[in-house]
């Protein structure tokens, strides 16, 4: 006989991902270094708490998904102000190219 689980669903669930991050995780989520991570959270741009005796710093998952919107939003704002052609070359990447 097969185990049901709990309440007849299957017998593993999926790990619920955790709610705070490391700086570390931070910094690979966004593609950047962990000194980049970290200015973030020290300029007040990405809310973040400081735990444990050594006062490690943690983000809130959630945090960080409301930062990621807020730069979409600000990237979108950016994109209509300068148009491509606009010749400012404000735009240019250096990632891209």
């Amino acid at each position: 006989m097969e185990d049901a689980g709990l309440a007849g669903g299957p017998a593993y669930a999926e790990p619920m991902p955790p709610r705070f991050l490391q700086l570390a995780d931070v910094a690979e989520i966004l593609n950047i270094s962990s000194a980049q991570a970290y200015a973030l959270v020290r300029s007040g741009d990405l809310p973040a708490i400081k735990v444990g005796g050594r006062g490690q710093w943690r983000v809130e998952s959630e945090q960080l998904e409301g930062y990621i919107q807020r730069m979409y939003a600000a990237t979108r704002e950016f994109v209509v102000a300068h148009p491509l052609g606009g010749g400012t070359g404000e735009d240019d990447d250096a990632d891209e190219g």
